[in-house]
């Protein structure tokens, strides 16, 4: 029986402690259906990964991306291992694959930190920290993925790309999302993170930046190269508010970023484009502690609290906008009250130990 204003939600469990993961936010997710008057949502389980690959010979079968497609949103543990790679040596990692095939051109990664985590940083001001950097998902130094040519064995090359079309969009959505920030107290800031003083490609970025901050007239907008961005992120991260990149860089400072809040495991993401969103762990499969309890599900949930928003903002579903804010506070609350200690730390508090206390904040 379908139930009214029930939406559908692709559910792709993927590799390694992916499927732990997305165990405890279902858990949790099933939990908070519960609580939520009129929150609705149904799960179809997708096969995919490298595993899959392994076995089969295919990374993503068409029903999976069918069913992707059709999904109102696609919830996403992690996929590939070290081990199982193509015939030209990358690893198989089907969530590039996705983000191509439904141009999910914003890969959005808030970080803020926990209370009741030890800050890496001995600042006080680190218990400040919150700032989103949004990454380019679909091009920059990535659109070479599968391109890339070695030559004689002496030579590699592969190609950077930057089309104004994919930055509009993109510098759009962060100042969009500026001023949402903006109206909950953040500075409404934009920063164009880019290497400008060096490459055509990237002045090219910067010069669309500065065309697109000219339509929020109420918000900032700055720039900074991103090597020194990565310099600033390390000296005073509580400063910055929203940061917009190239592919690689945001790759290469999403991953500091997460360290700044206590690592991977506290680190969710999301990559949207105008129609569809994928929402998941910034972490890998972790093949290392599989099996053992030990994964830190905190970036899970919050991916559920992300794809909960953005349902409710792009169907109107007033329901999802009250069940993420629910489940915000419920993950706040549970490392607050309980200074829980995961693996990042040399903690005990496993998969079982955070989702149960996730749980019993929801339930109070």
């Amino acid at each position: 029986m379908t139930i009214d204003n029930e939406l559908r939600i692709a559910v792709l469990p993927g590799d390694g402690i992916g499927r732990e993961v997305m165990d405890a936010a279902l858990t949790v997710l099933d939990a908070l259906q519960q609580k939520i008057a009129g929150l609705h949502l149904k799960y179809d389980v997708l096969p995919g990964g490298a595993a899959y690959y392994r076995d089969s010979g295919v990374a993503l079968p068409d029903e999976t991306l069918r069913g992707a497609d059709e999904a109102d949103a696609i919830l996403f543990g992690a996929m590939g291992l070290p081990d199982v790679r193509g015939a030209d040596g990358t690893e198989i990692v089907p969530q590039l694959d996705l983000r191509f095939h439904f141009n999910l051109y914003a890969g959005v990664r808030p970080y803020r930190y926990l209370r009741g985590t030890p800050s890496p940083l001995a600042d006080p001001r680190a218990e400040t920290i919150d700032f989103v950097l949004v990454r380019e998902s679909t091009e920059g130094l990535f659109a070479s993925r599968g391109k890339g040519v070695v030559e004689d064995d002496a030579v590699a090359r592969d190609m950077l790309v930057i089309t104004r079309a994919t930055s509009e969009r993109l510098f759009d959505f962060a100042f969009q999302l500026a001023a949402r920030r903006k109206e909950r107290g953040r500075p409404g800031r934009v920063t164009c993170v880019d290497k400008a003083n060096v490459f055509a490609s990237m002045a090219f970025f910067r010069k669309i930046f500065d065309e697109r901050a000219g339509r929020f007239p109420d918000l900032e907008a700055d720039h900074w190269y991103v090597d020194a961005m990565a310099l600033e992120l390390v000296r005073r991260p509580w400063d910055f508010d929203v940061l917009v990149t190239e592919n690689m860089f945001g790759d290469i400072l999403s991953d500091q970023a997460a360290a700044l809040i206590g690592g991977m495991g506290y680190a969710p993401s999301g990559d949207i484009g105008d129609d569809h969103a994928l929402f998941q762990p910034a972490h890998g499969t972790a093949p290392d502690i599989t099996g053992q309890g030990k994964a830190n599900p905190t970036a899970m949930i919050l991916s559920v609290a992300m794809m909960l928003d953005w349902l409710g903002r792009q169907h109107g579903a007033e329901a999802c906008t009250r069940a993420a804010i629910r489940l915000e506070e419920a993950v706040e609350r549970a490392f607050a009250e309980r200074g829980l200690r995961t693996c990042e730390y040399g903690g005990p508090d496993g998969t079982e130990v955070v989702t149960r206390a996730v749980l019993d904040a929801l339930a109070t």
